[in-house]
C-alpha cells in the first residue's frame, strides 16, 4: 500500500515552505532599486502608463469636441425646425386671415346685393308697377 516515493506530510509541508521562501527571495531580488535592470523595467513601465494616459486623454478630448458638434448641430437643427413651424404658422394665420376677410366680403355683398334686390323687387310697391301697368 504505500509507496518508497510517498512523502509524509510533514515533507510536503516543508517542500512548500521551501517553496515560498525561494519566490519571496526571488521577488526581493526584483524589488532591488539599485539594480539598473530594475530601475530600467519601473521607467519603461512608466513610459507605457504614461503613453496610455495621453492616449487616453486625447481621446477623451475628441469624444467631448465630438459631442460638442453633435449637440451644436442637433440645435441648429432645432432652431431651423422651430423657424420653419413659425414662419408656416404665421403664413397659415395669414391664409386664414385672408380667406375669412374674403368670405366677409363675399358675406356683406350678398347682403347688399340681398338688400337691394328686396329694395327693387320691392319697388312696385312704391307706384313703379302703377306705371308699367
Amino acid at each position: 500500500m504505500f509507496s518508497p516515493n510517498d512523502r509524509g506530510f510533514q515533507d510536503r509541508l516543508s517542500a512548500a515552505a521551501q517553496a515560498k521562501k525561494a519566490l519571496l527571495e526571488k521577488a526581493k531580488a526584483k524589488l532591488n532599486a539599485d539594480d539598473p535592470a530594475t530601475l530600467e523595467r519601473r521607467a519603461a513601465r512608466e513610459a507605457i502608463i504614461k503613453a496610455r494616459n495621453e492616449r487616453l486623454a486625447a481621446k477623451e478630448s475628441e469624444r467631448l469636441a465630438a459631442e460638442a458638434a453633435r449637440k451644436a448641430e442637433e440645435e441648429r437643427i432645432a432652431a431651423d425646425k422651430a423657424a420653419r413651424e413659425a414662419a408656416d404658422k404665421a403664413e397659415r394665420e395669414a391664409r386664414a386671415a385672408a380667406l375669412e376677410a374674403e368670405r366677409q366680403a363675399k358675406r356683406e355683398a350678398q347682403l347688399a346685393a340681398r338688400k337691394g334686390r328686396k329694395v327693387r323687387d320691392l319697388s312696385w310697391l312704391s307706384g313703379g308697377a302703377s306705371q308699367d301697368a
